[in-house]
């Protein structure tokens, strides 16, 4: 089953007719000045992008029915605060550990690098409207997001060496820490050793 059909059979569902009805809707309240709750801009990404399920996530209050989120939300927050982490505890090194850092391959200034725009789109869709629309992970929010290459296999290589250490709480990673971390960018075929 394709990534894409099992997304919309997961996620929030909405009919043809309830998206133009939605649709006509933010018109209305953009034609009215309508000032309420409801946010239509984000009405309209969400129908557009196929991120209905932010809809539950952005209005917690109002009672949706049980859903999934997609399959690919999980392995996104996991990325992001893997990233996040990673990029907090680089800014918190000394000036000494940095040096050391960089020696290794990665280590220079290390920012989360966004996903590939050919092949990971809808991990760029989701991303995006965690970021811009219900305001999670704010540190990524002005990133281009298409790192124009494959990034699955190296966060999937990341993750298991950021989980290790992260047991131990969240705790800002040390200049060893970062170093096994970031090392695992490098494939496994062209690491030395």
């Amino acid at each position: 089953m394709s990534a894409a059909k099992k997304l919309s059979e997961d996620s929030m569902k909405l009919t043809d007719g309830e998206k133009v009805i939605t649709l006509m809707l933010c018109e209305l309240y953009d034609k009215l000045q309508v000032n309420a709750e409801i946010d239509p801009d984000f009405l309209r990404t969400a129908i557009y992008t196929g991120n209905e399920w932010s809809l539950a996530w952005k209005y917690p209050g109002i009672p949706f029915e049980d859903q999934k989120d997609p399959e690919q939300l999980k392995e996104i927050l996991d990325i992001l605060d893997m990233w996040e982490h990673i990029e907090i505890s680089h800014e918190k090194l000394s000036l000494y550990e940095k040096e050391e850092l960089e020696k290794q391959p990665f280590g220079k200034d290390p920012k989360f690098f966004g996903f590939d725009g050919n092949n990971e789109a809808e991990y760029i869709g989701i991303t995006s409207i965690l970021l811009n629309e219900l305001d999670r992970f704010q540190r990524f929010k002005d990133r281009d997001l298409n790192a124009h290459m494959p990034t699955l296999e190296i966060y999937n290589r990341m993750l298991p060496a950021y989980h290790a250490r992260r047991k131990q709480g969240w705790n800002l990673l040390d200049l060893k820490d970062l170093g096994e971390i970031l090392g695992e960018i490098v494939h496994p075929e062209n690491r030395k050793g």
